[in-house]
């Protein structure tokens, strides 16, 4: 299951709404909190009304440096410094170093590898910003999971089909897409569905047309997510029968 535990789409009203994305993944081996948001306040609060605890985090995946994605680290590691924290390498040094001074243990990533079984981070690209996305693996096939696609949401996305070998199942978080031209929404939804991508869920960076425009595309395979939203999606056989 993926709740989204910060994002600035409200969602429950009794949760903040702030600019930033992070989400929480639960149900495999190991449970993985992906981005942490600009504040570390609002970040624990959310967590917090969802029944999350911070010690219930085994590992942390950031996407990439900005402070809306990577701002709350430091106030959850005060809670819970047990953590792998994987980062891209060309992170800076000083962010790098901060981290395994809380406690935590800094695991630098360039090409995708596996955090856990089940998920597994996509290859880092990018020019002027590097990032990396997070994809798990489903019965439907592999969820892919962006922090903000600043190298494009289509890239990413095919990053991950390409490192799994999997057809795409779904696609969620920040997209980048906030305005956008009709065009380039048309080539995003033409390039998804040539992908086999059956769901998405533009959020945080993606901007209401987006939105908007995917919502009248993928009708009832539209996934409306804010914060506090939590998605289910189908185990693969393998991890079942581990259960």
């Amino acid at each position: 299951m993926v709740t989204i535990v910060y994002d600035n789409s409200p969602g429950d009203k009794e949760l903040l709404a702030d600019w930033g994305f992070g989400c929480v993944v639960e149900g495999l081996p190991k449970t993985i909190l992906f981005d942490t948001g600009g504040r570390g306040n609002v970040l624990l609060h959310n967590m917090q009304e969802l029944g999350i605890e911070p010690r219930a985090i085994d590992l942390v995946v950031l996407s990439h440096i900005h402070g809306d994605h990577t701002g709350g680290l430091a106030d959850f590691l005060r809670e819970n410094s047990d953590v792998d924290v994987f980062m891209p390498a060309a992170f800076p040094e000083h962010f790098k170093s901060r981290a395994r001074h809380a406690g935590a243990n800094v695991i630098e990533t360039e090409k995708g590898q596996q955090v856990c079984p089940g998920a597994s981070t996509t290859p880092v690209s990018g020019d002027a910003i590097k990032e990396q996305g997070l994809y798990l693996e489903t019965a439907e096939g592999i969820v892919v999971i962006t922090g903000c696609a600043h190298p494009g949401i289509i890239n990413v996305t095919g990053a991950a089909r390409e490192a799994s070998g999997e057809r795409v199942y779904a696609v969620l978080g920040g997209f980048h897409m906030s305005g956008a031209s009709n065009r380039q929404l048309s080539d995003v939804i033409d390039a998804f569905r040539e992908m086999g991508v059956r769901r998405v869920g533009p959020c945080h960076c993606s901007g209401d047309e987006t939105r908007n425009v995917m919502k009248e595309a993928f009708g009832a395979d539209y996934m409306e997510l804010g914060v506090g939203s939590r998605i289910s999606f189908p185990k693969p056989q393998a991890h079942e029968e581990e259960d």
